[in-house]
């Protein structure tokens, strides 16, 4: 499904951020991609949906050659793929379900489906109940599943989840988690970018080690190598 050939991202200023990074995922897989700041996992994601373009290479994502996509192509790209962020970024004058439903009008979905899909993504992560709610009386917690429901509505391919639990409680972060696995068992491919040696130890999946922009380790039942 999604494959990175001999990728190297290079800025002008000279910081090399990506080099020569190859790695293939297959659908259905969980990946954790790790590495300590700025080892190049956030390029890694923002390549994948398109928000940077290599300097060398090639990133393809079923049947798009991401590389080579137009400005106007790009919508159709992030369609079949979630993004949820460790800073949540809701809309904080919307309601929890006018947050996700949000993600479903901007596809330009009918209100039946809103309607429908939206009760139903917010009793999967646990927030039933909390639709009238503001992100401003929420804890963190239930903020960063609010993120994960908006990033699951259109039930996307892939899941890109880059440090969500880096804002969280050790009892939120494994609730994340939890869902994260759940929500691979429903058939979505995964991909957790962390630094969380205990959540990639505790998982047992495959494990993609990047140091100074390069892959220095890809295996599957991987652990957290790095001191």
């Amino acid at each position: 499904m999604i494959i990175f050939q001999n990728v190297t991202k290079a800025y002008s200023h000279g910081t090399v951020a990506l080099d020569k990074v190859s790695f293939k995922i297959q659908p259905g897989e969980f990946v954790s991609i790790v590495g300590r700041s700025g080892a190049g996992k956030s390029t890694i994601i923002k390549m994948l949906i398109g928000e940077e373009k290599p300097t060398k290479g090639q990133i393809f994502f079923g049947t798009y050659e991401v590389t080579k996509l137009k400005s106007s192509e790009l919508p159709e790209l992030r369609r079949h793929i979630g993004v949820i962020f460790q800073d949540f970024r809701l809309l904080m004058k919307k309601t929890v379900f006018e947050n996700v439903a949000f993600a479903l009008e901007v596809a330009g979905r009918p209100q039946s489906e809103i309607t429908e899909y939206v009760p139903q993504v917010l009793d999967m992560v646990g927030l039933k109940g909390k639709e009238k709610n503001f992100p401003a009386e929420l804890s963190g917690g239930e903020r960063q599943r609010v993120a994960i429901a908006r990033a699951m509505i259109n039930r996307p391919d892939v899941l890109i989840a880059d440090e969500p639990t880096g804002n969280l409680d050790p009892y939120n972060t494994w609730e994340v988690v939890k869902l994260l696995t759940k929500i691979n068992e429903l058939g979505s491919t995964v991909i957790l970018a962390t630094h969380d040696k205990e959540i990639v130890n505790s998982l047992g999946q495959r494990v993609i080690t990047l140091e100074n922009g390069m892959v220095i380790k890809d295996e599957a039942n991987g652990r957290f190598i790095l001191d």
